[in-house]
């Protein structure tokens, strides 16, 4: 079995908003619901896990019947932090699905997260035991020496950029965030499942990304999806199909 488990727990300052970012409404639905539809869509995601903000569970439990997500399994509540959102979802599942079962763990604010990403990340998940979405950085980059300079370059072709989705064997995952609350790093961690996996030493396997898998961080990532989607309405009444 495949399972989603969608990130909806943050409150989304970055963007100013006076909701949470993914219950932002864009051509009238809110973007959680666009992330919510393309795992709905795909016939390889058997099941999906939503962990929510406590405060909005019922918000959540309404728009899934409304836009008729019906492979919404479970829908838990996340913790005080993103790291802990993550374990609440994870130990969720515990004793509910299998250990060689697929976990495709995505933001609630990923909304274009397409349909051959995620089935990438299963397919290399299953061969490997993780396929994290990833691509190459199109800029140059750098080291930061404080906010305002640099005198370190990295150079771009050694680096990759991680995006979403993260998709483990569901064992493999348990396993990684029960060893990591028993030496206790989690704390001392960047809020990542990735980050949890590589303070471990295990060995991250890239899957495939493209310019469309952002995740809406910024108020101008809000006018980005939008766009996107004109250009998508613009382009299907032409006749041309989007796959995204």
């Amino acid at each position: 079995m495949n399972i989603a488990v969608i990130l909806a727990g943050g409150t989304g300052t970055r963007v100013g908003a006076n909701i949470p970012k993914q219950f932002i409404e864009i051509q009238n639905k809110p973007i959680i619901a666009y992330t919510l539809e393309n795992f709905q869509n795909n016939s390889e995601i058997d099941a999906i896990e939503i962990v929510c903000h406590k405060d909005w569970v019922d918000h959540v439990q309404t728009i899934c019947d409304k836009y008729k997500i019906d492979k919404l399994k479970w829908l838990t509540t996340g913790g005080d932090s993103f790291q802990e959102s993550v374990v609440n979802g994870v130990m969720n599942l515990k004793d509910k699905i299998a250990d060689e079962d697929i976990v495709v763990i995505t933001f609630g604010v990923s909304p274009l997260c397409t349909k051959d990403v995620v089935n990438d990340s299963i397919r290399v998940a299953k061969i490997h035991g993780n396929g994290i979405s990833a691509e190459d950085s199109p800029l140059c980059t750098c080291y930061k020496d404080d906010e305002e300079s640099t005198t370190q370059n990295l150079i771009r072709e050694t680096i990759k950029g991680f995006s979403c989705p993260w998709t483990f064997k569901y064992g493999e995952l348990l396993e990684a965030y029960e060893e990591a609350m028993r030496r206790d790093i989690l704390k001392d961690l960047e809020p990542h499942t990735t980050s949890v996996y590589l303070a471990l030493g295990k060995r991250l396997w890239f899957s495939k990304s493209n310019g469309y898998n952002f995740k809406i961080t910024l108020k101008e990532d809000l006018d980005k999806f939008e766009g996107l989607l004109l250009l998508k309405e613009k382009r299907e009444s032409e006749g041309q199909q989007v796959d995204w």
